[in-house]
C-alpha cells in the first residue's frame, strides 16, 4: 500500500469516484465523522440509498445536524468510530471522509475493526484520506499541521489489511477540488470548526490570511488537493 502517489496529477470528483466503484441501490450505509453532512446529502440526492446512518462525535455539530431539514433517509446519531452502535453483519457500505485521522491515535485501529464487524460479509469501506501536500496543505498546516496524523491513520489501515479482517480491494489517488468564495468562508469552514480549537494569535492569523489572499482569483479561490482513497472488502 502507498501512502501517497506523487505522479497521481488527475483531476477527480469524489461522487463521480464512489458510483464508479461502490454498489449503492438500496443499500444500507454507514457514514462516519459526517461532520456537517455535506456529505451525507450529497450521497442521498445522487444515489438510491435505503438508508444511511450519518455518525459525529462533536456534539455542538451533531445537535445542528439534528435541528436541520434532512431527508428520511438519513439518521443522525452521536458517536466515535471506535463504539459503532449497529449490529453486527448490519452495513453494505462504510464512509469515512477525510475523517480517519481525527480519530485519536489510540483509537484508529479499534475505530477500524468496529468497520470490519458492522459490515456484512463482501461489504465495502471506503476510507478518503488527504495526502499531505498541495497549496491548501501548506497553508492548513500553518496553524494545524496534520502530518503525523494522517501518517498515523495510514498506519492503521495498513494494520488492519495485514490482520486479514479486511481486504485492500484498491487504492485510488487523484486531486479533488476545495473552492472558497472569500476568506470569510475560509474563517467559517476551517477556522471555525467546533471540533478542533484553532487558536491563532495575531500575527498568525494575518499570515494565513496574506497566504490564502495570494490564490485569490475573480471568482474565489480553487485549491487542487491530492487525496488517497482506500477501498476495503470484508472477507
Amino acid at each position: 500500500m502507498q501512502l501517497q502517489n506523487p505522479h497521481a496529477t488527475t483531476h477527480c470528483n469524489e461522487l463521480e469516484l464512489i458510483a464508479k466503484h461502490l454498489p449503492l441501490d438500496h443499500a444500507t450505509v454507514l457514514e462516519l465523522g459526517c461532520g456537517t453532512a455535506r456529505m451525507t446529502r450529497s450521497l442521498v440526492e445522487r444515489f438510491p440509498i435505503a438508508r444511511i446512518i450519518a455518525t459525529e462525535v462533536d456534539r455542538i455539530q451533531h445537535a445542528k445536524n439534528l435541528a436541520s431539514d434532512y431527508p428520511d433517509t438519513i439518521e443522525f446519531h452521536e458517536g466515535g468510530a471506535q463504539a459503532i452502535d449497529l449490529p453486527d453483519n448490519s452495513v453494505d457500505v462504510v464512509f469515512m471522509f477525510k475523517s480517519l485521522h481525527h480519530v485519536p491515535q489510540e483509537l484508529m485501529a479499534q475505530g477500524l475493526l468496529e468497520i470490519a464487524r458492522v459490515l456484512k460479509p463482501g461489504g465495502l469501506a471506503w476510507i478518503s484520506e488527504p495526502v499531505y501536500a498541495g497549496e491548501f496543505n501548506d497553508i492548513l498546516r500553518l496553524f494545524h499541521d496534520e502530518k503525523v496524523v494522517r501518517e498515523q491513520a495510514f498506519q492503521a489501515v495498513c494494520d488492519v489489511v495485514a490482520s486479514g479482517k479486511l481486504q485492500l480491494v484498491e487504492q485510488i489517488f487523484c486531486n479533488t477540488e476545495t473552492r472558497f468564495a472569500d476568506f470569510a468562508e475560509f474563517e467559517t469552514r476551517i477556522l471555525n470548526v467546533t471540533h478542533t480549537d484553532h487558536k491563532l494569535d495575531d500575527v498568525l492569523y494575518a499570515q494565513v490570511q496574506q497566504r490564502f489572499a495570494a490564490h485569490m482569483g475573480e471568482d474565489g479561490v480553487k485549491f487542487a488537493n491530492p487525496a488517497r482513497f482506500d477501498v476495503l472488502r470484508k472477507p
